[in-house]
């Protein structure tokens, strides 16, 4: 049995997404509580989210993602150590309600700034084979978070999660370690399928995601690196009207970096890096990169009540700071230029746009920052994060851009686990 109780409050100002208020604060308390049994070849586990939030006002950011009240996310059973012979290998096999982090996150993840998660149910397979080389399999509906409008949502109100066949995700990775030196390759390919549903129209989104990667792992004194790219194509409605056209996608996404960890008491590690999603055009199709079921904070930035910057329509080179001089204590900066990979594509997740283009493609700088702290190690951790927008020409001259300044974010947290 483990669990924890997360309570963080978030201050905002200088809004940079269109819709919301100029200022926001929040504060949110998260409470888990997982238990598993583990017997000969076998696990049984459950995992319980309590999600809550307080002091939202008209305007805030605030939805699903900071509310989900006593929710079962966890409910499964492992069939551990299966053998399967003529894959010269064993696998893992795992049926009902689980999270799910694959290979880089980028794509599929269990979010954890984010006061509420990201839980599926259906079926999970991992294999292990000779030369270390390893493979994950999944065939799963994802949790769709309940209540869903603004109302329930700022009461606080209970509702069931739901999952059904309208929306459905499969797929997986392989991954080979060594594939030369320390580098490690891996290949994967995810699918989703989406149909409206009762009172929950969508895009009818129908997207294949295929990518690659390499990494070799940061290491003292060494240089490290990390190339990933994705191709993604299907096609979706132009808009959630039942009757609108249905457009075809070609869109992508690449992120790099590059680091050396340096000698010496502070564990510090340097990088350079580079993120590029792919933005809709003015063709006949659909070219907006879309990250699925994601997470944000390791590359670009928190999400919470910020999430101005997300995987979608984004060119940003940057450079990261990493310092981890004792086991309770680390931190990082991180510096970062953005322009719009297409000038008439609303910017990233921020809903700003100028569908003529004339704003330009400069929407300015961002830096940002954590510092993690266990008060107590292992039972009880402080954290803070800020970051500050310095808007760029389009964020203050699109049309829908709020006249706001610049943006400045600021979360502080204490967690207690047990």
């Amino acid at each position: 049995m483990s669990g924890s109780i997360r309570a963080r409050y978030e201050a905002l100002d200088g809004q940079a997404r269109a819709g919301f208020g100029a200022k926001d604060d929040l504060v949110s308390v998260r409470t888990t509580l997982f238990g598993e049994y583990r017997g000969d070849g076998f696990r049984v586990g459950g995992e319980l989210y309590d999600s809550r939030a307080y002091g939202a006002d008209a305007g805030s950011a605030i939805g699903t993602g900071e509310v989900n009240i006593l929710e079962l996310v966890q409910a499964y059973v492992v069939a551990q150590g299966v053998a399967l012979p003529p894959l010269g290998g064993t696998a893992d096999i795992q049926l009902g309600r689980f999270m799910l982090n694959l290979g880089s996150r980028r794509l599929i993840a269990a979010d954890d700034y984010r006061n509420t998660t990201n839980g599926y149910s259906g079926a999970r397979i991992d294999f292990r084979g000779r030369g270390g080389i390893a493979a994950t399999a999944i065939l799963v509906l994802p949790q769709q978070r309940r209540p869903d409008d603004i109302a329930s949502i700022r009461d606080n109100r209970r509702a069931f999660d739901r999952e059904n066949f309208n929306v459905k995700l499969w797929g997986g990775l392989i991954a080979r370690p060594g594939l030369f030196g320390r580098t490690m390759g891996e290949l994967s390919y995810f699918g989703l399928a989406e149909r409206d549903q009762a009172g929950r129209p969508t895009r009818n989104r129908h997207l294949h995601t295929a990518g690659g990667r390499l990494i070799r792992e940061p290491a003292t004194g060494s240089f490290d690196y990390e190339v990933e790219g994705f191709y993604q194509f299907g096609h979706v409605r132009a808009s959630l009207a039942a009757a609108a056209a249905r457009l075809d996608v070609s869109a992508w996404f690449i992120h790099a970096d590059a680091g050396y960890s340096f000698p010496g008491p502070l564990k510090a590690r340097l990088s350079i890096e580079y993120d590029r999603a792919s933005g809709d055009g003015r063709g006949p199709g659909f070219g907006r990169f879309d990250t699925l079921f994601g997470m944000r904070r390791a590359d670009l930035a928190p999400a919470g009540i910020y999430a101005q910057i997300g995987r979608a329509n984004i060119s940003t080179p940057g450079i990261r700071l990493e310092v981890a001089p004792t086991k309770r204590l680390d931190a990082f900066v991180a510096w970062r230029a953005m322009w719009l990979a297409e000038r008439t594509d609303a910017f990233s997740t921020s809903g700003v746009r100028d569908p003529s283009g004339r704003s330009g493609s400069f929407a300015g700088q961002q830096l940002e920052g954590r510092l993690r702290w266990w008060v107590l190690p292992a039972r009880l951790r402080a954290e803070a994060n800020a970051a500050w927008i310095a808007k760029g020409r389009f964020l203050r001259r699109a049309p829908n851009a709020p006249r706001t300044g610049d943006t400045h974010y600021l979360s502080l947290a204490l967690t207690a686990s047990f």
